[in-house]
């Protein structure tokens, strides 16, 4: 029996092609669309819930009370916390701790050539027992023997060692080798700790500055792992961590929280992180736009099925009349849908395996519809399910339940109630159309004004170098600074150069050289400590930077006082309540008394996210680790080696390490980037289906209407008259789902701007533009058929008659 019903389904498609391929190509491409979307946000709601032991595994997050109206959040804590906890908290089970190096590459010289990598971390000798990984060979156990060890993810291993086995092999970091303990299978990629080079903790204490740093209660350096006995109240565990931080440090303001390990990937209120998160907002929403594009596909089948079912009216009848019952020809019904929807899943594995590289690397991850890859199969099996759902039980319905009787009398098959659903669904369709044509819109429109804003300094042609690791541990105060001067006297020579200055941090965007108490000035309350980013610089940072001087002077070479003077932003001369005028008012700052010699037109040194808050710039060249140099328009690649000739006088064996300015900027925005891609793209596929779907419908209704085209023809009709009535009432329906989507997608694209602290405002022309476009695709794709049925010739409509 079953088999009879996909014979029939078989040849019912071999005789509708057009309208078997419209259903089956846009419900293919949108469940493509669907699974690749369902795959990413599967892949956000289960960030670290693979770990064994995941419910009992917690991190440390400290809240630094600044000032009545400031709280620093970290995910970091002191490193003599671990062995305290264990020893004191009997609740705790085991501690481990990790310290990310994400700032800089780590250099790896294996066998002469040089690999820099961002994803490196330090890990203590617990670590590998609270956190599982699967080790292809070696293990950790002499990982923790030996402080000089490395551990390696497989890809890692195959790129320094091509197919070698990599255990035993040496690598050298700086002048010091370590030896490959182990080899571990790649991270999964909903992982928080991406990291594919493991060295220990102790190597990193090897250097004493760096011990004598990490055994300081007030140096917050490394994220803290705790796993906990089960079923243990959380809140007298944080207690009596909270008093043990008490009792080591001198300050009273701090508090203590535990995040799950699940929570990690989308924790959004830390003031910087060194892990990569998610947004539950984002992924919120790409769920309703998964499910959505699912089902603007699906709405294809029904409006089409259903419109043409009084093209098998006749067919039902016959059957009825025969014997067939109703559950029958239900499930007759059900099983067409079964079949498109089966030959759509073999073209949609088809689209996603075409498609699947490209995700991946906009993604950054690496899915696959293979290996460990079973909630790609249940994210598969669950979109098919639900689409034949979608398509099957109303047209199933409907089609079952004509009466015979009825039908050969001649009377209409389709009710009102039938043609108002399709329209409906043609509305909802376009409304999310237009929706997601707003959205992008919205979103170019203000990583353009991001890029069109001036940040207050110059980011062009201008290339950050940072200091090796190794020479900034060895040379101190103004050791560095001579040899800083020496790089940079060396630097300047050199033609295609224009500028060169010397700064603290590692860049001039993003910096999280923030400080709180330590300065003083003239009315400054005594309870009042605010939050300030402290820019470290020499008297060229301006010849590249190009900052712009409001009042006063900048720094002078060769000037001592100017070693103890600061120059302000204009937020931290408001904010900080200074006295008018602001230049020569005394101030105090790390511990330097001297006085204002400046203030600078504010500039974004952080993420348009943000608003620019107090930032101090002080002429202090003892802990520079970061040169700036201005590179001549045109001259990039023959200056950057003229800058490696340099290097390699001053730090002979270390690699350049490099960026420029500009890219720096744009990695501000990546995560919005990949937004505006993203709905882009879907956009583009909702569009496409939709009007898939509303050419199948004029195709349809030119055939329904073609004696009433014919005898308007005849009666003097022009064709763009014909081209008018048969487009009209689909043109309405767009329209009416622009005045639908227009308020949502308003008010849902405003609450997205309001991420950004420097903004764009929606315009009634972004509205405009939507319908425009919209209007303009859907008329395109009526008129194909309107025109053909227009000028097609009326003695064949009519013959009949």
């Amino acid at each position: 029996m079953i088999k009879n019903y996909f014979k029939t389904a078989w040849r019912n498609l071999r005789s509708q092609k057009a309208t078997s391929f419209i259903n089956i190509g846009g419900l293919s491409v949108g469940m493509a669309a669907a699974v690749l979307i369902f795959i990413w946000v599967q892949n956000e709601f289960n960030f670290d819930k693979n770990q064994p032991g995941a419910a009992n595994i917690y991190r440390i997050k400290s809240y630094l009370s600044i000032d009545k109206n400031t709280t620093w959040i970290w995910e970091n804590s002191p490193y003599v916390l671990g062995d305290a906890l264990k020893k004191e908290i009997p609740e705790v089970e085991n501690v481990a701790r990790i310290a990310p190096n994400t700032y800089r590459a780590v250099y790896l010289n294996v066998n002469g050539e040089f690999f820099g990598e961002k994803t490196t971390a330090y890990v203590d000798n617990e670590w590998f027992n609270v956190f599982k990984y699967d080790f292809v060979s070696g293990n950790a156990i002499a990982f923790n023997q030996n402080p000089f060890s490395i551990i390696l993810t497989e890809s890692k291993a195959k790129k320094f060692f091509n197919n070698q086995d990599a255990v035993g092999k040496t690598i050298k970091i700086d002048s010091v080798n370590y030896q490959v303990q182990g080899v571990v299978k790649d991270i999964a990629a909903n992982s928080s700790f991406a990291f594919d080079v493991l060295i220990p903790i102790a190597a990193k204490q090897s250097n004493k500055s760096e011990k004598d740093n990490d055994l300081q209660w007030g140096n917050f350096n490394y994220m803290t792992f705790v796993k906990v006995h089960p079923n243990i109240r959380l809140k007298p565990i944080s207690a009596k961590i909270k008093g043990i931080l008490h009792k080591n440090r001198k300050e009273d303001n701090l508090q203590i929280g535990l995040t799950p390990l699940a929570a990690l990937h989308f924790e959004n209120d830390l003031q910087h992180s060194t892990l990569a998160h998610g947004d539950k907002k984002v992924a919120y929403i790409f769920v309703a736009l998964g499910v959505l594009l699912l089902l603007i596909a699906c709405i294809n089948y029904v409006n089409l099925t259903t419109a043409r079912a009084s093209l098998r009216a006749k067919e039902v009848s016959v059957k009825k009349i025969v014997g067939a019952g109703r559950g029958q020809l239900f499930t007759q019904f059900i099983t067409e849908s079964v079949l498109v929807s089966l030959i759509s899943l073999v073209l949609t594995l088809v689209i996603i395996s075409i498609a699947l590289p490209a995700f991946n690397r906009f993604t950054g991850r690496e899915f696959s519809l293979t290996a460990g890859s079973g909630y790609v199969g249940l994210v598969l099996i669950g979109t098919l399910l639900v689409a034949i759902v979608l398509n099957s039980i109303y047209p199933a319905l409907l089609l079952s339940s004509f009466k015979p009787m009825s039908i050969f009398r001649g009377s209409s098959v389709l009710h009102v109630k039938d043609t108002s659903l399709r329209k409906g669904l043609v509305v909802l369709q376009f409304t999310f159309s237009i929706f997601l044509i707003i959205g992008v819109i919205t979103i170019y429109r203000q990583l353009s004004f991001i890029n069109s804003q001036n940040p207050g300094y110059k980011r062009e042609q201008v290339l950050t170098i940072s200091l090796p690791i190794s020479s900034f541990y060895k040379y101190k105060g103004e050791a560095r600074a001579t040899l800083c001067k020496s790089v940079k006297q060396s630097l300047l020579s050199q033609s295609g150069i224009s500028a060169v200055s010397m700064m603290g941090t590692h860049s001039i965007q993003d910096n999280q050289n923030l400080s709180s108490g330590g300065t003083d000035w003239d009315g400054r309350a005594k309870d009042f400590d605010p939050s300030i980013a402290f820019f470290n610089v020499d008297p060229d940072y301006t010849k590249i930077v190009k900052l712009n001087m409001l009042e006063g002077r900048w720094f002078i070479s060769g000037d001592p006082a100017d070693k103890r003077n600061a120059i302000l932003n204009e937020t931290a001369a408001k904010e900080l309540n200074l006295h008018k005028p602001y230049v020569g008012q005394r101030f105090i700052s790390r511990g330097d008394t001297g006085q204002v010699i400046g203030v600078v037109k504010d500039f974004n040194y952080k993420s348009m996210h943000e608003k620019i808050s107090p930032a101090i710039f002080k002429n202090d060249e003892d802990w520079v680790n970061t040169f700036l140099v201005g590179v001549a328009a045109g001259r990039q690649d023959e200056t950057i080696k003229k800058i490696s000739a340099v290097w390699g006088q001053y730090f002979r064996g270390e690699p350049l390490e490099y960026t420029f300015l500009d890219q720096e900027f744009d990695k501000l925005y990546k995560e919005d980037a990949k937004s505006s891609g993203l709905m882009s793209v879907f956009a583009i596929v909702a569009v496409m289906i939709s009007s898939l779907g509303l050419f199948g419908l004029a195709a349809f209704t030119a055939e329904q209407r073609g004696k009433e085209i014919g005898i308007r023809k005849v009666l003097g009709a022009t064709v763009s008259g014909l081209v008018t009535l048969l487009s009209r009432d689909f043109i309405m329906l767009v329209l009416a789902a622009l005045v639908i989507a227009a308020p949502l997608a308003g008010w849902l694209m405003g609450k997205w701007l309001e991420n950004f602290a420097y903004r764009i405002n929606i315009s009634w022309w972004m509205y405009l533009s939507a319908g425009v476009i919209a209007v303009v695709i859907a008329f395109i794709t009526i008129s194909f058929q309107a025109v053909k049925a227009a000028m097609a010739n009326p003695v064949k409509s009519l013959r009949s008659e």
